[in-house]
């Protein structure tokens, strides 16, 4: 310094710091001398009203940043600085199938939209999925490429019967729907297996569809699917679930009146038979479509983990049918591949729709390439076995040219008049368990009788957005009695949540585990300074 003043001055930051400086934030470890003339700067800045934020890290040695346990407190405190002093950061989508390159990824929504059936019109893509018991029911998608999709809201506002669903119902409910524009009109086909078909329709996607109807009274009948030939006939195909049927891998097909209010026979026929059929078993969720004079019947087969997706084909709709397996999962790590949906685009390119099995992260939707050769499509990419394709993991969009990045909504900061569309009920839900307007900005739970997190109606969930994902909850419990709590956490056959709760007149962290079995445990933990947290 002595030999060298100048440099020194130049090098300083006390040197440069004034009226234009950005604020800075000093992240500093346990060894003073390293973060030696920081009150120096911290106070010069001050002068010009500046903003400066001191994060001391005990412990932690000169080179904290790079090592755990230090990195991550590193990380959350540049990015609460950053949010103070820069505003939030646009939230960041978990997952998105557009590569940005005129490519995409699969799966395409990384989602437990289970089912889903897709259909064109114009140069607009429309998908609708199973929703099982949660409320609202039968999700809507829409899409531009087939890529980026966007949730826009339910067609199913309450499941009906309504009594049956003022309480969970798991794995009940809405089955796979099957989705079709005719008319003039949009039509969904779904089943409830302990009750039968329903039918709604709306003259736009976003609704209001009009009250389900049922077309089919019964238990077991699953997977309908429609269709109005050139003739002016409207038919509908539909499998069969043995948990209620006591049977199942065929697949019926009944005459339909046209306006899709009732049925024009009493039984319907088997059109095909899987006990028939060499090594099928769990034939289900048939498409019925008609290309070039053929009937066809898209189906899968051996079950939503294992099997494969096959296609039928005949000259007359009540067959005889031919078969021919045309995906499998081949060498890739795909497995299923399940049931779905065939669409073209306006420039005659064909794809298809299915799903795979992720466990807790539910069924994921995958989109695949299509093509027909000697009037069979082949799906995916050619495996090693003739005219039998396997799933593709990347590959050419669908739609060529530039299209905005889409995906389902995740975040929600609870300043409309609705919740966003992401959220789902357990159960129908009652009037008397939120609000979006008693607080501006915030979301009001009102407290319901304590039950086991998967008996209790009134939870409020969305979908897993992505293989690897972070939530984070800001939270204030107003508690009137010990015992009073509120949480964030997962729900499935086991679930996992943690929170606050009111002990002895005093706010505690709390976490409970309840495992399959429906016996929970739980864990009381330090006293919190109040009743306002995050969650994370």
């Amino acid at each position: 310094h002595a030999d060298r003043a100048a440099l020194w001055r130049e090098a300083s930051p006390l040197t440069h710091a004034g009226k234009d400086s950005p604020p800075v934030q000093f992240i500093v470890s346990s060894v003073p001398r390293f973060s030696s003339g920081r009150e120096a700067m911290a106070a010069r800045l001050a002068m010009f009203g500046i903003p400066t934020d001191t994060v001391a890290l005990e412990g932690a040695p000169h080179s904290f940043w790079l090592f755990d346990p230090w990195l991550a407190p590193t990380v959350d405190a540049i990015t609460g600085f950053l949010a103070r002093t820069l505003g939030p950061a646009p939230a960041r989508a978990p997952w998105s199938p557009d590569l940005g390159d005129g490519r995409y990824r699969n799966p395409i929504l990384h989602a437990d939209y289970s089912d889903p059936d897709a259909i064109r019109v114009g140069e607009r893509y429309y998908m609708v999925s199973s929703s099982f018991a949660n409320a609202p029911g039968l999700p809507l998608l829409t899409s531009t490429d087939m890529v980026n999709w966007e949730l826009v809201g339910h067609a199913l506002p309450q499941l009906v019967p309504g009594a049956t669903f003022a309480t969970p119902q798991h794995g009940k409910g809405v089955w796979a729907p099957s989705l079709r524009h005719h008319d003039g009109r949009f039509w969904i086909f779904y089943p409830d297996p302990d009750h039968g078909v329903y039918v709604t329709t709306a003259s736009d996607f976003a609704g209001p569809w009009s009250a389900p109807h049922l077309l089919l009274p019964g238990k077991g009948i699953i997977d309908p699917a429609p269709l109005w030939d050139d003739d002016g006939k409207a038919w509908l195909i539909h499998a069969w679930a043995k948990s209620r049927a006591g049977f199942n891998n065929v697949l019926t097909l009944r005459r339909m009146a046209p306006d899709g209010r009732s049925l024009l026979d009493r039984e319907g026929a088997v059109i095909i038979d899987g006990n028939r059929l060499p090594g099928y078993r769990t034939l289900e969720g048939p498409k019925l479509y008609k290309r070039n004079g053929w009937y066809y019947v898209f189906a899968p087969a051996g079950g939503v983990e294992h099997g494969w997706q096959s296609v039928f084909r005949a000259r007359r709709i009540e067959g005889p049918y031919q078969d021919r397996i045309v995906m499998e999962q081949g060498a890739t790590d795909i497995n299923g591949p399940h049931q779905g949906a065939w669409l073209s685009t306006p420039q005659g390119g064909d794809w298809f729709f299915h799903f795979q099995d992720r466990r807790a992260y539910g069924r994921v939707v995958h989109l695949q390439p299509l093509r027909w050769i000697d009037d069979w499509p082949l799906i995916g990419e050619p495996s090693g076995k003739p005219g039998i394709g396997q799933p593709v993991r990347e590959h050419a969009k669908p739609v060529a040219g530039e299209f905005a990045r889409r995906e389902p909504a995740v975040g929600d900061e609870f300043d409309g008049a609705a919740l966003g569309p992401q959220w789902q009920w357990a159960a129908n839900p009652q009037p008397l368990w939120h609000a979006l307007d008693a607080r501006a900005g915030h979301l009001r739970l009102y407290a319901q009788p304590q039950l086991p997190v998967r008996a209790l109606p009134s939870v409020l969930t969305q979908k897993f957005p992505a293989p690897a994902f972070g939530v984070t909850a800001r939270v204030e419990l107003r508690a009137r009695r010990d015992g009073d709590q509120a949480g964030l956490g997962t729900m499935g056959l086991a679930s996992d949540w943690f929170g606050v709760r009111r002990v002895d007149g005093r706010p505690r962290i709390v976490s409970v585990r309840c495992a399959q079995d429906g016996a929970c445990a739980e864990t009381l933990g330090a006293a919190l300074p109040g009743y306002a947290v995050s969650l994370r």
